[in-house]
């Protein structure tokens, strides 16, 4: 077993086997001061133990070699490989880490989604670098594979507000953002706040409710405001939309224009989860587990608004080579001139792309951007910014084939 933690196969061995030495050392704790002690020094040794993305991304394009066009894998599917000292202490109660060690605080919140969620790994670590990007996300998968799970345990975890809202053919803008009331006891006209108003807001099949709402919610994903009869009405911070459409499903739809899909930071695969993890899904059930009640699940919060900050702002000072950027912007505009691609990626996407990758290397431990990061990101953060040809869709390409051919044609950096 190397040292990363790979996604989902080996998912349960590879966190018990990097944690075990902590959580011996956490059910040992005897003060809440010693145990952010133990997390902190598991922190350090997490970051130490960072070699680079060589092995992260190794792990990503042998999950992708299994499928020819390319369009499970990537961060949604078979995923980012996460390093296992990353976890470390998965499975136990981490008390809340220190807020000089971001980066401890947000291992500890994929170890406490884990405890409700089975093997969405990648999806909870492309959620967290959204938050870390100020970004939004649109997740794509079928019914029933834990996505309103995910996203409340993750604010669980995070001490955040979430909502959901069921988008349906007859939802109104004012239902997503708020509107005017009349108030009969002061005769003035007063805003009632719309669930957009909440930290993590899972948009339930956009697609299914018309074009004028899902502009209403895409301007406040834009501007992370609502406008009021002329007054601006901010949103929390952190504000993040989750959005989900069913792939398999298309009747009675409004597909999202590529514009407005440009407007998400990444799209991620929601995977139906392998037969070990069902397997474990259908345990957790039989033992008691209820979905609806997480605090009997030991999800608790290990995490806040002022770590995702000092988080954010740690990842924003990761150096970025000249040699990255323009690897980057090559990567972009091989895109544009692919016979088999009508719409390449757009300067938005090239600058999205350096985010993500940014903060996947600040994830990963190091205070620099290697070429692993941008391919590791390059799928989910690319896949909807563009649009196929007719006749390649009609061959069976994919928007994943054509940047993996992309990413193999581009000379990388040394």
């Amino acid at each position: 077993m190397n040292a990363e933690y790979q996604v989902p196969a080996g998912l349960a061995d590879a966190a018990d086997t990097a944690s075990a030495e902590d959580t011996a050392s956490a059910e040992h704790a005897v003060s809440a001061e010693h145990a952010v002690s133990a997390a902190s020094a598991g922190g350090m040794a997490s970051t130490e133990a960072e070699v680079g993305g060589q092995d992260a991304v190794g792990a990503l394009d042998a999950a992708g070699a299994e499928d020819g066009a390319g369009a499970e894998d990537g961060i949604g599917a078979e995923g980012l490989a996460i390093p296992a000292d990353a976890l470390a202490g998965g499975q136990t109660a981490v008390p809340w880490p220190a807020l000089d060690d971001p980066r401890t605080a947000l291992s500890a919140v994929r170890a406490e989604v884990a405890k409700a969620v089975v093997g969405q790994d990648p999806v909870v670590t492309g959620l967290l670098i959204a938050l870390l990007c100020q970004g939004h996300v649109l997740l794509e998968g079928v019914p029933g594979v834990a996505k309103t799970l995910l996203l409340r345990t993750l604010a669980a975890s995070l001490r955040l507000e979430s909502k959901r809202i069921q988008f349906t053919p007859d939802l109104m803008p004012g239902d997503v953002t708020g509107s005017l009331i009349y108030d009969t006891r002061t005769s003035m006209f007063e805003f009632r706040e719309g669930p957009v108003f909440t930290n993590l807001l899972l948009a339930d099949e956009i697609n299914r409710t018309p074009p004028k709402t899902q502009a209403a919610l895409l301007e406040a994903m834009q501007e992370r405001q609502v406008s009021v009869e002329g007054g601006a009405r901010p949103l929390p911070d952190p504000f993040l939309v989750a959005a989900t459409q069913n792939p398999v499903e298309y009747e009675g739809t409004y597909p999202l224009p590529e514009a407005q899909l440009d407007r998400f930071l990444l799209k991620l695969t929601v995977a139906v989860p392998g037969r070990e993890e069902e397997i474990s899904i259908l345990a957790r059930h039989a033992a008691g587990f209820d979905p609806r009640d997480l605090a009997a699940a030991g999800v608790r919060p290990v995490a806040g608004a002022a770590e995702l900050a000092a988080a954010r702002a740690a990842a924003g000072r990761l150096r970025v080579s000249p040699e990255i950027t323009g690897y980057i912007v090559d990567l972009c505009r091989a895109t544009r001139q692919s016979p088999s691609l009508l719409l390449g990626v757009s300067p938005r996407g090239a600058t999205a792309l350096l985010a993500t990758s940014r903060s996947w290397a600040w994830l990963s431990g190091r205070d620099y951007v290697t070429p692993d990061d941008v391919k590791a990101l390059a799928r989910p953060t690319l896949r909807h910014r563009v649009v196929l040809r007719p006749e390649a869709e009609l061959d069976g390409t994919s928007a994943d084939a054509v940047l993996d051919a992309v990413l193999a044609s581009v000379p990388v950096p040394r």
